[in-house]
């Protein structure tokens, strides 16, 4: 009996349209895209628009342009989250048949002073799902992973999380579900993205538990941090990428990155610099740490 040969490497990056793509994507983008092509394998792309009230308008296709002119290249059709509500709403049913998620139907101003962690209110309440939010239940234990990058990481899911939603009162479906699903129906085998989703992983591996799921390897690379300690992002209003600093902006993430190019690389083009990076490719070099200064990397 011979032992089955690994899964063929698939990545994918996934962004919010809720702005435009910024340095701090680009670092994401490009470990993504980088790690996925050295490996020889498939990079998907994913549009996360799950919350059209925060969705800029015209967004979408700014990313877009913005990975076109800065060299990268997906493998098949982009993938829109907003066309999968129904798919994600017959899990939320099974999980509710189950008894595995309940109806919250508690308010912020309720769940005050609690951390962030749901106390549980609604927990054993038999609220009605309609104009509710759905909390799954999580088990009173600690899941655990090693990141390929910062190494291990546990969390207790009952002291440090608590039930946590899946399904919005709104209506909206949540990042946590719509993750997990993701990556298992596209066959992604390594997720490779911001440290600040860490924290969220150990929710993630429930899920994908529960659900029979298979469990991807996960690279966090360093978030950029601005002078102030704030995460450059779209919140913050974080200029965009502009497609004229290219290839200047490709080395910074590099070397951002930890990964060394050549001087005589200064003045390459965007799939010059990218074509090096996939050849050259070292994770092991990724700085082992949550957060980098923007300021230390000119």
């Amino acid at each position: 009996m011979t032992a089955s040969s690994p899964s063929p490497y698939v990545g994918r990056f996934a962004p919010t349209p809720s702005g435009y793509l910024h340095f701090g994507s680009l670092i994401a983008a490009l470990a993504s895209y980088l790690d996925a092509r050295n490996a020889g394998g498939r990079w998907l792309l994913r549009m996360e628009d799950l919350d059209p009230p925060r969705e800029v308008p015209g967004a979408q296709a700014a990313i877009l342009k913005t990975l076109e002119d800065y060299g990268f290249a997906w493998d098949g059709p982009v993938v829109r989250q907003s066309e999968r509500l129904a798919r994600y709403g017959e899990v939320v049913e099974r999980l509710l048949e189950q008894g595995l998620a309940y109806a919250c139907t508690c308010s912020r101003r309720q769940l005050e002073g609690f951390s962030g962690i749901y106390p549980g209110f609604c927990r054993e309440a038999g609220q009605e799902p309609r104009d509710a939010a759905i909390r799954l239940r999580v088990p009173e234990r600690e899941y655990a992973f090693v990141d390929r990058v910062q190494g291990a990481f546990t969390q207790h899911l009952g002291r440090e999380v608590g039930d946590f939603v899946i399904r919005r009162r709104d209506g909206l479906y949540a990042y946590q579900l719509a993750v997990v699903l993701d990556d298992a129906w596209q066959g992604v085998t390594d997720v490779v993205r911001g440290a600040d989703l860490l924290d969220s992983t150990p929710r993630q591996l429930y899920l994908q538990k529960l659900l029979g799921l298979p469990r991807p390897h996960y690279l966090h690379v360093p978030l950029i941090v601005q002078t102030d300690g704030h995460k450059l992002g779209k919140s913050y209003r974080s200029p965009p990428l502009p497609a004229e600093r290219a290839g200047p902006l490709l080395l910074r993430a590099l070397r951002a990155l930890g990964q060394h190019p050549p001087a005589e690389l200064g003045k390459a083009r965007p799939r010059e610099l990218l074509d090096w990076g996939i050849a050259h490719w070292d994770a092991g070099r990724i700085p082992h740490c949550r957060t980098l200064a923007e300021a230390a990397l000119d």
